[in-house]
């Protein structure tokens, strides 16, 4: 709708990932250069997180495009299987044709797979996605996957990628095993204001467009909303895009990446710190525990002072409501004492 007025040739910012517009900042360089080494090395466990939308996907499938086809590749989108149904999608991955009934059948193949595999000079690679999803049972059989080696020779790597929670769920005490093979380590951050804005014009040069369409005053914009997150700069410039063709304009201002961030709903990040996002444990008058941002945590005394008052207006009322029961029947005695005097 938008490419004509901004003289592009397909759309810039699509959250799909697609290796022409690959541009990876100098912490993204960094990450991707230790993972190849991990694997040229043979290292065994590798780990990569970061937080949503900085960019874990768009990066193992960069490094994924960069494998030796030596390399064998199975990938596990999302870990949460059945032991059975992991042990099933390896061996599709890694066309092992033959029928397995149980977990034994499935490593004995799995073992005979990865002798046959490092005799032919390749190397194997299990990319473990969504890393914080996977069950701890599960997660202690990827483990004792890796058991599955010749002397001083890794037949098998295994890259988890995940969210930062990952990284609590390998600091548990059951899991200290695993965390203790895995011999690199990385966690991706967001881009920079200066890297979101290169990024920019990165997107938009590869669609087609020379022209510098997003001034200073947009990109700082763009980093205040999306905090330097390829995902959130991706949706935030494509409808910056739309805005600015519904509004006929050619450039892209600060106050059209404003209006849409306010549109999309995305608080800027001067505004999150204001709130506040810290989790705190709140204790009610019953004993119930829950957790509330210390955003919240006002209202909640609000509440608290309301019911404080209505407790001190019902017991005024009640209080009223004695007095006025003991001077009817004070009356009422009277009264029956004045009927019965003698004339």
């Amino acid at each position: 709708m938008y490419l004509a007025n901004f003289n592009l040739l397909e759309k810039p910012f699509q959250i799909t990932t697609d290796s022409r517009f690959l541009w990876l900042g100098e912490k993204h360089k960094e990450a991707f250069a230790t993972l190849k080494y991990g694997m040229i090395d043979n290292k065994g466990f590798l780990l990569l997180t970061g937080d949503v939308g900085t960019g874990k996907t768009t990066l193992i499938n960069a490094l994924v495009n960069s494998l030796d086809p030596s390399v064998l590749l199975a990938r596990v989108p999302d870990p949460r299987l059945t032991e059975m149904d992991f042990f099933q999608l390896l061996a599709n991955e890694f066309k092992i044709e033959k029928k397995f009934q149980s977990k034994g059948e499935f490593i004995a193949l799995y073992t005979e797979f990865l002798i046959r595999t490092h005799a032919a000079g390749k190397q194997v690679l299990l990319i473990v996605d969504e890393a914080q999803r996977v069950q701890l049972d599960l997660l202690e059989e990827i483990r004792l996957l890796s058991n599955i080696e010749k002397e001083h020779v890794k037949l098998l790597n295994i890259f988890f990628v995940g969210q930062v929670e990952f990284n609590d769920i390998l600091l548990d005490t059951s899991n200290r095993a695993i965390r203790q093979r895995i011999t690199v380590n990385y966690t991706l951050e967001a881009l920079s204001e200066e890297e979101t804005g290169e990024y920019v014009r990165h997107r938009m040069d590869v669609a087609g467009c020379k022209d510098e369409i997003f001034d200073s005053g947009a990109i700082h914009e763009v980093f205040t909303f999306s905090q330097g997150a390829p995902r959130l700069i991706n949706i935030i410039c494509d409808r910056a895009l739309l805005t600015g063709f519904v509004e006929n304009k050619k450039k892209v201002n600060a106050d059209i990446i404003s209006e849409c961030a306010a549109e999309l709903q995305i608080p800027s990040f001067a505004n999150r710190q204001e709130s506040g996002t810290a989790q705190t444990l709140v204790t009610s008058k019953h004993g119930h525990q829950t957790m509330q941002t210390s955003g919240s945590v006002e209202p909640l005394v609000e509440i608290e002072l309301d019911l404080a008052g209505l407790r001190k207006k019902r017991e005024g009322t009640l209080g009223v409501y004695l007095v006025y029961v003991t001077l009817v029947l004070l009356v009422g005695a009277l009264c029956g004492y004045f009927f019965y005097l003698p004339g």
